[in-house]
């Protein structure tokens, strides 16, 4: 018997319900998209990636707006980074948990005021545009071009999150006369 690794069970995972719920949901036959967006899912299951940007003393930045605010006094391959965490932490939770959203944009809070999903779109937009650095530069066309198309289709990628949670919890729904089928 071949012992399971739960990280590439939870890779197969995510690959699939992507593919299957952006291709017969949503419309979207883009591997690279979709490749994109398991990733993103398997990556924000660390607690540490989904706030990963950090300010200068080591803390975990937990509001876009600071992340925003970060941004601006890094340097510029740094700056590339943050801008595509910001995308990626706006995507996740507008796609994934939109009802988080009330909590985490709450009147006391600097996020209140901020559109995440317009956000979102500006920051891979401005990560599209910076290269990363000089090792990473043979592949950067193809990395500039996922971060823009992200940029375009923000909002329908959004939508193909919302499908991805309902057919994961349509999944999660156990058979019988209380569960789904």
């Amino acid at each position: 018997m071949i012992p399971t690794n739960g990280y590439h069970d939870l890779r197969r995972f995510f690959t699939g319900l992507t593919e299957y719920t952006f291709e017969t949901q949503v419309g979207i036959v883009d591997p690279t998209l979709i490749d994109y967006i398991s990733n993103l899912l398997l990556r924000f299951t660390h607690y540490d990636e989904i706030y990963r940007v950090r300010n200068l003393f080591g803390r975990p930045l937990l509001q876009v707006s600071d992340m925003l605010q970060e941004a601006e006094v890094r340097p510029v391959p740094t700056n590339r980074e943050i801008h595509r965490h910001i995308g990626d932490f706006t995507l996740f939770w507008s796609g994934l948990y939109p009802e988080a959203l009330k909590r985490m944009q709450a009147a006391s809070r600097k996020d209140a005021v901020l559109n995440y999903p317009e956000l979102g779109k500006r920051a891979y937009r401005i990560a599209s545009t910076i290269d990363p650095p000089e090792p990473l530069a043979p592949p950067h066309d193809a990395e500039n071009e996922i971060l823009e198309r992200l940029s375009h289709d923000f909002d329908l990628c959004i939508y193909g999150l919302n499908a991805l949670r309902r057919e994961w919890e349509r999944r999660d729904t156990p058979p019988g006369p209380l569960g789904g089928v």
